[in-house]
C-alpha cells in the first residue's frame, strides 16, 4: 500500500495477511485429517509483529560502536525477522498411522483466527472511515 494512514497501520495490514496464511494452513491440516503420517502445521507471527511495533516505538538513538583496529570487524544493525516460524504442533497425539492432526484443535483455531481476521479488518476500516470523514469535513469548509 503506497499511503498509510499511521506508522501501525503497516503492521496491522501485516497481522492481516499473516492471519490469512494461518488461515490457508489450518485449512491444509484439516484437509490433511486423513493423510498417513501428517503433522498438524501451524505459524508463529505474534514475535516478529512485536519486534516491529518495538522498532517503531523505539525513539532511543543508538550508541555507535568504537573500531579501533581495521582489523576489527564492522558492527551490523541487528535486524527484526521479517519472517514468521512455521512450526509442528506439539503436545498432539498421534494416531497410528502417524497422523497428528486434531479436527476438534484445528476448527477451534479456524473459528479463533476468523474472529482476529475481522477485528483486524473492523480496526482497518473503522480507521479510514475516521480519515475519509475528516478531508470531507475539510474540503466543506
Amino acid at each position: 500500500m503506497g499511503f498509510s494512514i499511521s506508522k501501525y497501520a503497516s503492521i496491522a495490514e501485516d497481522a492481516l495477511s499473516y492471519r490469512g496464511i494461518r488461515q490457508d494452513m489450518i485449512a491444509g491440516n484439516i484437509a490433511n485429517v486423513d493423510t498417513p503420517f501428517y503433522k498438524a502445521k501451524d505459524i508463529d507471527f505474534e514475535s516478529m509483529l512485536a519486534k516491529s511495533a518495538q522498532l517503531l516505538q523505539d525513539k532511543a538513538p543508538r550508541l555507535k560502536l568504537a573500531n579501533t583496529n581495521h582489523m576489527h570487524i564492522a558492527s551490523q544493525e541487528e535486524q527484526a525477522s521479517t519472517k514468521a516460524n512455521i512450526f509442528f504442533r506439539p503436545n498432539h497425539a498421534t494416531r497410528n498411522d502417524g497422523n497428528s492432526v486434531d479436527l476438534d484443535v484445528e476448527t477451534t483455531e479456524m473459528s479463533k483466527n476468523a474472529i482476529m481476521i475481522n477485528a483486524i479488518a473492523a480496526a482497518l476500516k473503522k480507521k479510514s472511515q475516521l480519515f475519509k470523514s475528516v478531508i470531507d469535513t475539510a474540503s466543506r469548509v
